[in-house]
């Protein structure tokens, strides 16, 4: 029951839509340290990209930040 919430969400997800907001190809992992980054930053800031791979600066939009979020709640989620 607890997880039933995942079914709904990956109905709802935009497939590939992270990636492209990042500027980053799909067939390549987002690191971990720009998703935290993403999430430790302030809705409408500026962000430098610590990583090579993607855009060098990103603006920190409501919904990037909840997309960064849910991606690493998913990592977290497949670990366990």
């Amino acid at each position: 029951m607890a997880r039933d919430w995942v079914t709904k969400v990956a109905a709802e997800i935009k497939k590939g839509a992270l990636h492209r907001q990042l500027g980053i190809p799909e067939g390549v992992k987002i690191p971990v340290s720009l998703l935290e980054k993403i999430d430790r930053a302030e809705i409408g800031s500026t962000i430098t990209n610590p990583t090579k791979v993607g855009k060098k600066r990103i603006k920190v939009t409501r919904l990037l930040k909840r997309r960064a979020v849910l991606a690493l709640t998913f990592k977290r989620m497949h670990k366990r």
